[in-house]
């Protein structure tokens, strides 16, 4: 999925799910987004089975504000429905492969 969806889940679903996921936070029209589709798509691709939700970002939107999210895109590495670790601007696709693994 290449665009950010306008529908959230609520923190309460998040947080019951099971196994590996990325909330990857941010909106279609940022440019920090666009620039970052490839090298979230280049890591997630050795790990295919790991959850990839976009969710749209900003200002009033509950599950962002719920995670602390103040740039964009910022990806939550979650493993059963708590946070791991988290990337804010991934610079390259190595630095989210590392955070990949740390929740597969």
């Amino acid at each position: 999925m290449d665009t950010y969806s306008e529908k959230a889940p609520s923190r309460a679903e998040v947080e019951a799910w099971t196994g590996p996921a990325v909330l990857d936070f941010g909106t279609n029209w940022c440019g920090w987004c666009r620039g970052a589709l490839p090298k979230i798509a280049q890591a997630l691709s050795a790990h295919p089975g790991i959850r990839h939700v976009k969710v749209e970002d900003g200002s009033g939107r509950p599950l962002g504000r719920s995670f602390g999210v103040k740039l964009w895109p910022t990806l939550v590495f979650l493993r059963d429905g708590q946070e791991v670790t988290r990337l804010v601007r991934p610079g390259d696709a190595e630095a989210i492969s590392r955070a990949l693994e740390q929740i597969a």
